[in-house]
């Protein structure tokens, strides 16, 4: 029989297996998101509505879990928030499920708070094509993590967020530690405790949900704290970067039909303004909300809003004040 030395494999009884595996197959019996529960082993000959309620049931168990790490979500959240307020980005790097999380967080924040596709990125190991099909070997490759951030130009501005639910995926690990050396803010959100994730970056965050109702499947409860969390950090931050004005959506890019009702909608929330006065001004802010709101609010004209919104970094309670300490 070939040695393993020549074929990168190790000899069992009458199979051959890859080198390492063995080593990897030991670590991943470690994790709690790849525990075996023994008490689900018939779940398949159960019910549909029981194997329903029992799958409820774990979800359940979700929030509890995010809640139990809030003091260091909100740390993280201001952090993040303090360097996009100077210019900087916010990063998603992950493989599979937890990368494909990243860019659908991504690529929600520019409808919804008017932000370039630059500022909020997803990467994903493997690139765009990762998102539908599975590229072999891309997580595995801390290389791959830090070529993909060195096509972004870090800088000590930007904050990337390793995102992977075991917490030992290779390339959400090189992301954080090639980011780190940059300078940049970093973030590990992994769903196991003493991760290798979470000590590669400046702010840790496991979140803990136990063993999942199918082994190893980690798109499951995992994949919901994961974004729960990315909600969390997202929303929280562009809420500190003054793109909302109380809970309304002040910088919604109003891109279709449903959008642009939207945006009425807003303003007259915001104001209790006329449909006359919201369409008037509206139209004398180019649709933006946010400019609108000021209009009506601060009785000033479109150019005025747009100047006292500069002035404030976009803050409308900001413009709002300097116009009553005005008059």
């Amino acid at each position: 029989m070939t040695s393993s030395t020549d074929t990168g494999t190790e000899s069992g009884a009458g199979s051959t297996t890859p080198a390492g595996y063995g080593e990897l197959r030991a670590e991943l019996a470690t994790l709690t998101t790849e525990a075996f529960r023994p008490e689900l082993a018939d779940i398949d000959r159960l019910p549909t509505r029981e194997i329903a309620e029992i799958m409820n049931g774990e979800d359940g168990t979700v929030p509890a879990a995010v809640a139990d790490k809030l003091p260091q979500i909100s740390a993280a959240i201001d952090a993040t928030a303090e360097r996009m307020a100077r210019g900087g980005r916010l990063i998603y790097a992950g493989a599979g499920t937890a990368g494909r999380l990243g860019v659908l967080d991504a690529s929600e924040c520019p409808p919804t708070f008017n932000t370039d596709p630059s500022e909020v990125v997803g990467l994903i190991a493997g690139g765009p094509s990762a998102m539908v099909k599975a590229v072999e070997g891309a997580e595995d490759s801390k290389e791959l993590a830090a070529a993909d951030l060195d096509s972004l130009s870090l800088t000590e501005n930007d904050t990337v967020v390793g995102i992977s639910a075991s917490g030992r995926t290779p390339y959400a690990i090189g992301a954080v530690e090639h980011a780190r050396a940059q300078g940049a803010l970093t973030i590990g959100l992994s769903c196991n405790a003493d991760s290798a994730l979470a000590a590669a970056a400046e702010h840790g965050l496991e979140v803990v949900v136990g063993p999942e109702l199918l082994t190893g499947s980690t798109r499951l409860k995992a994949g919901t704290a994961q974004k729960l969390v990315l909600n969390m950090l997202s929303t929280i931050t562009m809420i500190r970067l003054g793109k909302t004005y109380g809970n309304l959506m002040v910088d919604v890019r109003a891109s279709n039909e449903k959008l642009r009702a939207r945006s009425r909608r807003i303003v007259s929330l915001a104001t209790g303004a006329s449909d006359q006065e919201i369409e008037a001004a509206l139209a004398a802010t180019d649709g933006e909300v946010k400019n609108a709101i000021l209009t009506i609010l601060g009785q000033v004209d479109g150019p005025t809003a747009a100047s006292l919104l500069t002035e404030s970094d976009g803050h409308l309670r900001a413009a709002l004040a300097a116009v009553h300490s005005t008059t």
